[in-house]
């Protein structure tokens, strides 16, 4: 509980079951100023300053108590690192993924807009987690997450993904260059925009992130419509932060493990 008596919220997804899980937002941590609450972003930190401990203390509390936490310098990228044992945090591998089969490691994705996807085959008890912002999702990013489970043993017609909080279509406005990006990569692309102002659209990035993983061959994904932009109180968001000037932004976790 935070110094203000809140808890920390985790966000979970019934599709995932009893799969240890959750997506966290702002609330309970003890970071204070403009990323009050449990900001989760190491901003480069070689050492692991005591509000930062003690807010991912708290998230693997709420989620799967004891474990180990597996984190990674995320580059948007589509790389996916097979995680094995608990990671040093002086020594995080650069990508934008993660999986495992091993019980007692939580996998954590960190974001401020960008779409975090959680994953699990429970018959397999192989688990993935993947930070999709848009350069990752069209990239593929989700699509080698899939492939790396299978690569342990996952089939992805079991396969069940949850996309958690992301800017939501109607607080994500991008430019025509943008929006040609996608449907250059595929026409059908276009009905992920909505018409904005003058050489302007609005992206669902979580839709698209859903689209990819059906392609992909997922036949049961949850998304869960949770706007980070627009609720302040409940979430980080770099383009909202941007907006208001402010000097910084935090960044929520998102956690996956086996018990």
């Amino acid at each position: 509980m935070s110094s203000d008596g809140v808890s920390v919220e985790v966000i979970r997804a019934p599709l995932l079951g009893d799969v240890p899980h959750g997506f966290l937002g702002r609330r309970g941590g003890v970071s204070t100023g403009v990323t009050a609450g449990l900001d989760l972003g190491r901003r480069g930190q070689d050492v692991i300053g005591p509000e930062l401990a003690e807010n991912r203390r708290r998230a693997v509390d709420a989620v799967l108590p004891g474990a180990s936490l597996a984190t990674l310098y995320q580059v948007h990228s589509v790389d996916v690192v097979r995680v094995l044992t608990a990671m040093r945090d002086d020594d995080r591998a650069r990508g934008d993924a993660m999986v495992t089969d091993r019980p007692g490691i939580l996998l954590g994705i960190l974001t401020a807009d960008c779409a975090p996807v959680l994953f699990a085959d429970p018959e397999a008890q192989v688990i993935g987690a993947a930070h999709a912002g848009w350069k990752g999702a069209i990239a593929g990013v989700t699509d080698a997450t899939v492939a790396k489970m299978e690569a342990l043993g996952a089939r992805r017609e079991r396969i069940v993904a949850a996309v958690g909080p992301c800017i939501a279509r109607r607080s994500y406005e991008v430019d025509d260059a943008f929006a040609l990006r996608f449907t250059a990569e595929d026409a059908a692309n276009e009905r992920f925009f909505a018409s904005g102002r003058q050489g302007h659209h609005r992206f669902d990035l979580e839709a698209y992130v859903a689209h990819r993983l059906a392609a992909a061959g997922i036949g049961r994904i949850a998304t869960l419509g949770l706007d980070t932009y627009a609720d302040a109180d409940r979430f980080y968001s770099y383009r909202r932060a941007t907006h208001r000037g402010e000097a910084d932004y935090g960044r929520q976790i998102s956690l996956i493990g086996l018990s």
